[in-house]
């Protein structure tokens, strides 16, 4: 795994989320209930940044909504939720450490369900 420092957990509101552009991708970094997750910024639907959308429980599930046509995907998998996207996003894995937030956007793009940070 390679981690790289991405931003500053204060830079990420909370229930929230920060567009960080990165050389070979652009991620979503999103705080919500205390928990911090990284994912593909571009829904997968309309090519649409996620980032902008809003962060909240789905059917149990911690999500982002797509502001554009209210496609949710689950922050913990990357699958979404409710139509009309059907394909998932990529998502990564996260550690914070102190204010550092480190995302791993070398990894695979798939997460087990149980992932923690």
């Amino acid at each position: 795994m390679a981690f790289e420092r991405v931003c500053g957990l204060s830079e990420v509101p909370e229930d929230g989320a920060l567009r960080v552009e990165l050389a070979d991708v652009d991620v979503a970094v999103v705080r919500f209930e205390g928990q911090v997750y990284a994912l593909q910024d571009l829904c997968s639907h309309a090519e649409v940044p996620l980032s902008e959308g809003d962060v909240e429980t789905f059917d149990g599930a911690p999500t982002i909504e797509c502001w554009l046509h209210g496609s949710c995907f689950d922050l913990r998998t990357g699958e979404p939720t409710n139509l009309p996207a059907t394909e998932p996003v990529d998502v990564y894995p996260v550690r914070v450490e102190g204010e550092d937030v480190l995302v791993d956007i070398d990894a695979d793009g798939r997460l087990p369900l149980a992932s923690g940070n």
